[in-house]
């Protein structure tokens, strides 16, 4: 019985996937609408000087290609692009692109609502 137990945590931690938020200040766009972040998301942030984070630690878009191929191999999670209001369109451009070349499915753009 215990052998079951530890073979479906086992099973449990090795496939659930955390959500790891960039760790850098970042001025989201306002916007009309917006939904929920789900629980199992990708989230990766631009700063204002178009610096890439990811996991709390800047990252070059080969790397941030390489890793988000490891994480959507196996599962279909939600790409979130958390970019600065103030980060250039080509740099958002290039995460988006980076995104759908590891295999994104579902490309998200994080933003406040406006009222705030």
């Amino acid at each position: 019985m215990i052998d079951c137990i530890f073979i479906l945590l086992i099973f449990f931690v090795v496939t659930t996937v955390f959500v790891e938020t960039p760790q850098v200040q970042i001025i989201e766009p306002a916007a009309l609408s917006d939904e929920a972040l789900q629980d199992s998301s990708i989230i990766v942030g631009i700063t204002e000087r178009d610096e890439i984070v990811y996991a709390g630690r800047a990252v070059e878009l080969a790397g941030l290609r390489l890793r988000l191929r490891q994480l959507l191999q196996d599962r279909d999670y939600p790409v979130v692009i958390q970019a600065d209001r103030n980060c250039s369109h080509a740099a958002f451009s290039r995460v988006w692109t980076t995104a759908e070349d590891a295999g994104a499915k579902r490309i998200r753009v994080a933003t406040k609502d406006e009222a705030e």
